[in-house]
């Protein structure tokens, strides 16, 4: 009998070197943090923080980065043990930019692979993945074999059971022919999902359909029972195949990164549904988890415990700096 998780995620991972100076380009930084990154690694470190039991399947290089993914897994309780190295090609970095409040671009060091695009089927633990209550995959994970197969095969095991989230996370650098060929794969992938999270840039790569109600309508058309378009400074709509709607407005909040957001959002939304609330109040708890990222520099040490969002959403907005922010 395979081990029960809450979450289980699947794809990205890597080491995020971000500016410890703001507003300044990289030419003229001389301070890097160094981070746990990767979206859906951070998406089981949130819902881990938020009490979760969480795993991440992926892949790292055998290197001295891979050993520091480790251990900042276990130490953010998640569990590792599928998370293996590749001998072909390094741990992957990630740069970015800091300019708040809306200006943060990055730069993936991912050449010529990135371990976690070499997860093979054969390598999947299928009990585990079907038996997670929750299983979050995104849209990078298709971007090339062996990934590809192995993501949909993780796919088709779930069988549709639980909470089988689609986290689209279009990342155009990431597919070696530009935007012609996504729209296909993420048509299969949204037939075997149950709930598709995306950006509106991510919905239109998807479905074709920006406006936001049109694109949750074009995401539950392809298959899924419940689609969260995340809309920026609009907030995010969530609407259910039998008809519920919220719309919810973000929470106010003075932005430091906004890179890490959107990944707390999921792993409180993860948290939200496994807890079986209300869809209005799940998108207002991810929505507050989001701003207090978004208040902060880093991403995987930045994400929230419990008694933070409640304090955000007592006081309506993410008002000062919280309480074990990264500097």
């Amino acid at each position: 009998m395979p081990e029960l998780y809450d979450v289980i995620t699947m794809g990205r991972i890597g080491v995020d070197l971000y500016p410890l100076q703001t507003g300044l380009p990289l030419a003229r930084v001389d301070t890097f943090g160094k981070f746990l990154g990767g979206s859906p690694t951070n998406v089981a470190v949130a819902a881990a923080r938020l009490g979760r039991r969480t795993a991440v399947v992926t892949r790292t290089g055998r290197d001295a980065f891979g050993d520091y993914l480790h251990q900042q897994l276990r130490e953010f309780g998640v569990d590792d043990r599928w998370v293996t190295p590749v001998d072909a090609y390094p741990t992957p970095v990630t740069f970015c930019e800091i300019f708040p409040p809306d200006d943060f671009p990055l730069y993936f060091y991912r050449r010529p692979k990135a371990p976690d695009l070499e997860i093979h089927t054969s390598e999947l633990d299928l009990d585990a993945i079907r038996s997670a209550r929750v299983f979050w995959m995104t849209g990078t994970g298709l971007c090339a074999e062996p990934s590809r197969t192995a993501t949909l095969a993780a796919l088709r095991a779930r069988d549709r059971s639980g909470l089988t989230v689609f986290d689209l996370d279009w990342r155009p650098m990431f597919w070696d022919d530009g935007s012609a060929g996504p729209t296909a794969r993420y048509r299969e992938a949204l037939a075997l999902a149950t709930v598709a999270v995306g950006n509106l840039d991510e919905c239109e790569i998807a479905t074709g359909e920006r406006e936001p109600y049109a694109a949750a309508r074009a995401l539950i058309a392809a298959g899924v029972e419940l689609a969260v378009v995340k809309q920026g400074p609009e907030g995010v709509l969530a609407v259910h195949r039998d008809g519920m709607v919220a719309d919810v407005p973000p929470l106010p909040v003075e932005v430091v990164n906004g890179l890490g957001a959107g990944d707390a959002f999921g792993g409180a939304l993860c948290h939200g549904l496994l807890a079986g609330w209300e869809t209005g109040r799940v998108m207002r708890y991810a929505n507050a988890a989001g701003a207090i990222v978004a208040s902060r520099l880093a991403c995987s040490p930045a994400m929230p415990f419990p008694y933070e969002v409640e304090a955000a959403l007592t006081a309506g907005a993410v008002t000062s700096r919280p309480t074990g922010a990264t500097p």
